[in-house]
C-alpha cells in the first residue's frame, strides 16, 4: 500500500480519535445532513447537483462520460477546498477523510492531501462501516449502564430535573434534547426540526460512549418514540427494567410550567389546533372542539388543565404501570413549586443519595 492511500479501520479510528486533527466528510450536503461521524467537517468533493449530473450521464450516456465529467468536478472542488478551507493548516496537520463506502471520493481528496505533504488517512469502509458499528454497539451498550428513569406525569418538570442533575455533576442521557422534541403530541419545537433516525441513533450512541459505566445515568421515561424518532430497542429494554425516580408536582404548578414551556403554541393558535386535531380519533370531535374553544377564548389555564386531566394523565398512568416494572418502588421527589430553585435542590439531593 502506498503512503498516500493509507487506510484506517473504523474500529481503529474510534478507539483513538485524538490521533487525527480533523475528520473530513467529503460526501454531498444532503448525505452529510442525514447523518455523519460526530465532529466531522463537510467538504464535498461532489455537491448534490453535481452528483445528479454525473449519475444522469452514467445512465443516459455512458460510464466513461460520467467518469470524465466527475473527474473534472472532483478536481475543481478539491482545488477549491485546498485554496480556501485548508489554507491555514500547517505541515503537521493530520486529517482522516471518509465518504460513503471509502471509495473514490475520499480516496481522491486523501491522495491530494498526502501529495501536498499532510499525513492524510482514509477511513476504510467509509460512513457505511461507521453506521454498522453504531448499530452493533447500540445492541450492547445500554446493558452496561445502571439507569435511573425519571418518571412523572406531563408537566411535572422531568426535563428540568434532568437539566439540573447534569449541572450537579450527574450523568444524564437527555433523549428529548437529542431528538429535538418534547415527547408528546404537542412536543414539536417550532424552529428546530428533528434529526433523521440515523443521526438520532448516532447521537444516542455518542452520548453513551462518552459515559462512565461505573456511574449511574439519569434518563427520562420516554415511550418507544420521541416525536417521529424511534428509541433503540436495547435502550428501551434497559430503561424499562431500571430503577425509577418519580417527580410529583401539584397540578396548578404543572399548568404554570407547561404554559411557560409551550408559549409558542399560545402565540400561534393555528399550530395548536392542527396538533389537537391529531387527538380526534382518541377523544372525538366534540371534546377537541371544546379544547379549541378554550384556546380561542384565551382560557389557557383551563385548557392546559383539561388536557392534563382528560388526555395526558390517563395515558401516562396506563403507560407507566405497564412499561416500567419498578415504578412502585420509585424514589419520590415531591415539589410544591415549579420554580427553578426547587429542581436545583432536588437534583443535588438525588446526587447525594444515588450518586453522580
Amino acid at each position: 500500500m502506498t503512503p498516500d492511500r493509507a487506510v484506517v479501520s473504523c474500529a481503529q479510528a474510534l478507539r483513538d480519535p485524538t490521533r487525527f486533527d480533523a475528520l473530513i466528510d467529503v460526501r454531498s450536503e444532503s448525505e452529510f445532513a442525514e447523518d455523519h461521524l460526530p465532529g466531522a467537517l463537510n467538504l464535498p468533493v461532489l455537491h448534490d447537483a453535481e452528483r445528479v449530473e454525473v449519475g444522469t450521464l452514467y445512465k443516459q450516456v455512458s460510464p466513461f462520460d460520467a467518469r470524465r465529467r466527475g473527474a473534472v468536478l472532483v478536481a475543481r472542488n478539491i482545488a477549491s477546498i485546498v485554496e480556501t478551507r485548508l489554507v491555514g493548516m500547517g505541515r503537521d496537520w493530520r486529517p482522516l477523510v471518509y465518504c460513503w463506502r471509502g471509495g473514490q471520493r475520499s480516496a481522491s481528496l486523501a491522495h491530494v492531501l498526502s501529495r501536498i505533504g499532510w499525513s492524510a488517512r482514509q477511513l476504510e469502509g467509509g460512513y457505511k462501516a461507521f453506521r454498522r458499528q453504531v448499530l452493533q454497539e447500540l445492541l450492547d451498550l445500554p446493558a452496561h449502564f445502571r439507569f435511573y428513569v425519571v418518571c412523572g406525569p406531563t408537566g411535572s418538570g422531568k426535563s428540568r430535573l434532568l437539566q439540573q442533575l447534569g449541572l450537579a455533576g450527574a450523568q444524564v442521557l437527555d433523549l428529548e434534547q437529542l431528538a429535538h422534541h418534547r415527547g408528546s403530541v404537542l412536543g414539536g419545537l417550532p424552529s428546530l426540526p428533528q434529526p433523521s433516525q440515523k443521526m438520532f441513533e448516532t447521537r444516542v450512541w455518542s452520548a453513551l460512549r462518552a459515559m462512565n459505566a461505573e456511574r449511574p445515568v439519569f434518563v427520562e421515561s420516554e415511550s418507544r418514540k420521541v416525536g417521529d424518532l424511534r428509541v433503540p430497542d436495547a435502550l428501551i429494554a434497559a430503561m424499562r427494567s431500571s430503577s425509577c425516580v418519580r417527580v410529583d408536582l401539584p397540578i396548578g404548578e404543572r399548568v404554570r410550567l407547561l404554559r411557560d414551556e409551550y408559549v409558542h403554541l399560545e402565540q400561534v393558535p393555528a399550530r395548536l389546533f392542527a396538533q389537537l386535531d391529531c387527538l380526534t380519533p382518541v377523544h372525538g370531535r366534540e371534546r377537541v372542539e371544546q379544547w379549541k374553544a378554550l384556546a380561542a377564548a384565551g382560557e389557557w389555564d383551563a385548557l392546559v388543565e383539561r388536557l392534563l386531566l382528560e388526555h395526558y394523565d390517563p395515558a401516562y398512568t396506563k403507560s407507566i404501570s405497564r412499561n416500567f416494572t419498578r415504578i412502585d418502588a420509585a424514589h419520590v421527589v415531591a415539589l410544591e413549586r415549579s420554580a427553578q430553585a426547587g429542581f436545583t435542590t432536588a437534583a443535588q439531593a438525588l446526587v447525594a443519595t444515588i450518586g453522580s
